[in-house]
């Protein structure tokens, strides 16, 4: 991922500085085990455990001569090591993948550790959001219509349980990333004993693959995309949502504009949504990681590296979009500004047509037909929409036209929006008690 969308906690986990430390710290666990094991001389284990990791440039270097990443590894590794005749014990019964695939399983897990805490921050901005707009009325919309009245505060809180579920997610994916091997070249445990993965999974925090072959299965890194994507994707509705409620026929809502920012190059009245449509952007970016991660899947034999290619990329650069986007999606509902009387003008400005669903209703409970009361309250919005005549007078038209008389103090009531959200009090206090 660019610099540009890397924020310093997360591009440390994926540094190859990073990488290589962990490498040692896998090698130097399995040395003390082999080496308790009586497999190896207990002395190699000091002079290992002593040697610095080896630099990216110093293993790029071999990488060049060698054109295979674990040996040059090691081999720089070895170089820094004395006596070097030490190092020959290092990764002894072990194959590449052995230890490739727990440290990813590391970086994989201390990745998801920062992801769970930024989900949880903006789990907690949208509930503050939410709970401070509890009585902030709008207009509810579908299919970008005016539907009935609702409160901007209900909105929020479907986005703050959206973001509490994919932390959840974000939770079970660690815990199915968080997995290990140490049983060699296909996995039959043929030059290293099951007791040395049994003894170092517990100290790297992971525990052991039930089976593997050269590799672990990929199923697990899929959990782990997919929710990535579901946390991205949630991240856009929320960005979604901001864009079209600062849309200028609309102006509902509006991302923070900080004294010296410019929208345009061209126009200066311009105040442009650029955050929310740079999360719905990076969002695209990161579910399209999700294909190329489950064909890794499917493998030849006990392993090809057609993964391993794609996972260098994809992992890397998924989690730290995410990352980025879950601090920036924090960021937007912390400053969001929310014009509660334009919300209000909207609400309103149909003409009442907003509340024909009730009024339809109360039509019926007068005695009407379900029927009759549908073509009376039609015909009186269409002329509504048509001729921008308040929805009573028209109603009062029709009603007339059609010999029929309406309850005034009934419509009074229906029309009146308060009435629309006032069972959603259950609601708020569940978003209370969100954690």
């Amino acid at each position: 991922m660019i610099e540009r969308y890397t924020r310093p906690a997360m591009g440390r986990v994926w540094s190859e500085e990073h990488k290589y430390e962990l490498w040692c710290r896998v090698e130097i666990l399995v040395l003390e085990a082999q080496a308790k094991a009586g497999t190896v001389p207990a002395e190699s284990v000091d002079a290992v455990r002593a040697a610095t990791p080896p630099t990216p440039a110093a293993v790029t270097a071999v990488e060049a001569v060698t054109d295979h990443d674990v040996i040059a590894f090691l081999t720089a590794w070895a170089d820094n090591t004395t006596p070097r005749e030490a190092a020959a014990y290092v990764h002894y019964g072990m194959t590449s993948s052995d230890l490739l695939d727990t440290a990813l399983a590391l970086q994989l897990a201390e990745a998801t550790d920062l992801l769970v805490a930024e989900a949880t921050r903006l789990v907690a901005a949208l509930r503050a959001h939410g709970l401070a707009h509890r009585g902030t009325l709008r207009v509810g919309r579908t299919h970008g219509i005016h539907a009935e009245p609702d409160v901007w505060g209900h909105r929020v809180a479907d986005f703050a349980f959206a973001m509490a579920r994919s932390r959840d997610r974000l939770v079970r994916a660690r815990d199915a990333v968080a997995v290990g091997k140490l049983s060699g070249p296909v996995g039959t445990y043929s030059n290293i004993d099951p007791s040395i993965e049994a003894a170092v999974m517990p100290e790297l925090g992971l525990r052991p693959a039930d089976v593997a072959t050269q590799v672990v299965f990929r199923d697990g890194i899929s959990e782990w995309i997919s929710a990535l994507a579901v946390t991205a994707t949630v991240c856009e509705a929320i960005a979604l949502e901001v864009r079209h409620g600062q849309r200028t026929e609309v102006r509902e809502l509006a991302e923070p504009f900080r004294a010296g920012q410019k929208g345009s190059s061209a126009m200066p009245h311009k105040k442009n949504p650029i955050r929310s449509e740079r999360i719905c952007g990076i969002a695209r970016i990161v579910r399209g990681y999700v294909t190329p991660v489950l064909e890794g899947i499917p493998l030849w034999h006990e392993r090809d590296i057609s993964h391993s290619s794609v996972e260098r990329i994809v992992l890397p650069d998924a989690a730290i979009a995410t990352d980025y986007l879950l601090n920036l999606t924090t960021g937007l509902v912390e400053g969001l500004v929310v014009d509660e009387a334009r919300m209000m003008a909207n609400l309103e400005s149909t003409g009442g047509l907003i509340y024909t669903s009730s009024v339809l209703l109360a039509l019926v409970d007068s005695g009407m037909s379900r029927e009759d009361a549908y073509e009376l309250v039609q015909a009186a919005a269409m002329i509504t929409w048509q001729a921008g005549i308040p929805l009573r007078e028209t109603l009062r038209a029709e009603a007339t036209a059609r010999g029929r008389t309406l309850d005034e103090a009934a419509l009074d009531e229906v029309c009146r929006p308060e009435r629309y959200v006032a069972r959603l009090g259950p609601v708020f206090e569940r978003l209370e008690r969100l954690s």
